[in-house]
Parts: C-alpha cells; structure tokens; sequence
C-alpha cells in the first residue's frame, strides 16, 4: 500500500497525507435473526483520486507518478481528495452503484464555492491477505466534466455490507438494474 509523498510545484506544498493508508471498521447493526458483524477494511487510495491523465502540453513540474504511471497533478482533484477520508468512514451510509467491470461507485454532492456538482467516487474492494479482512481500493474520484462525458452506469443500488460480506466470503455479487 502507497504512503503517497507530498508534492512540491513553485514552493507550494501539497500535502496528501490524508491519502495515506488506513484500516476503518464499519459496523452492521444487529437484526432479528443475524447478530451485530464489524468488518475490518483495509482502505488505500490511487494518485487518480488527485491527478489527472497526463497532459503533454501541461508544465513537467506538474507529473506525479508511481511504479505504474505518471500522471499531472490536478490542484481541484487534489482538493476534493480532502473530502474522501470522510465519504469512506461513512460509505456504509451511502448507496453503492455497480458499475457491471466489477468496481462500484458512490456520487458525492460537493459545494465549492457554493456550486453543487456531482463528485464520483470509483472502488473495488477484495479480501485482503489478512484473514477475516476486506481491502477497499478507490481507484478514481472525480467530478464528472468534458473530460468525464459518458454518464455513469444505472444500476440498482447495493449495500456495502452486501459488498464487503460477498467479498469476505467470496460469494459473486449481482448486478441489479
């Protein structure tokens, strides 16, 4: 998992500690016939949750990369990517799309500068190599504009709890549309 270094551009630091990897534990109530279950979730984050694909024109100072690729850094991704620590510690409380490629997203509504917009959050989660653990990996998080012109996929909602059990127990999980 990625502890991602802190970028430097005309003696402006942008800090991505916030980014770094963390474990939550999200907690389903009990009911009538199942009893209280806490799943452990390992959560790491991809550099496109604050980067945007390489633009050749823009200023070199600006790559960002990893052992995979390098990409430009984007100061509005960067910013919302403040945001998603907290959308994760409550994604048990927001509806999960499918997207029908195996990850899933979450639509967050974002007011910067008072403008309400649409900002996605793409994930796909397994089981982790400790036991009795889930990883969630956010691949992307972006608010939808010209570069993002396809709508997202339509499908039926999901629960994480339904998410992470099927993982854990690695059980397929449906598409509903």
């Amino acid at each position: 998992m990625i502890a991602w270094e802190t970028f430097k551009h005309h003696g402006i630091e942008y800090d991505l500690s916030h980014l770094h990897p963390s474990r939550v534990q999200y907690v389903q109530p009990k009911k009538a016939d199942q009893p209280e279950r806490i799943f452990t979730v390992e959560v790491c984050f991809s550099l496109h949750c604050f980067s945007k694909k390489l633009e050749p024109t823009a200023d070199p100072l600006l790559n960002y990369g990893d052992a995979r690729e390098t990409r430009t850094f984007d100061i509005n991704r960067y910013e919302l990517s403040k945001q998603l620590p907290q959308i994760i510690q409550g994604l048990n409380f927001k509806k999960c799309m499918h997207t029908g490629k195996g990850n899933f997203f979450v639509i967050e509504v974002t007011m910067p500068n008072g403008v309400r917009e649409d900002y996605e959050v793409y994930f796909e989660v397994e089981r982790s190599t400790t036991k009795g653990v889930v990883r969630l990996f956010v691949q992307s998080a972006y608010v939808r504009d010209q570069g993002h012109c396809n709508k997202p996929p339509s499908t039926k909602p999901i629960s994480l709890f339904v998410i992470l059990h099927n993982k854990l127990t690695g059980k397929p999980i449906k598409i509903q549309r």
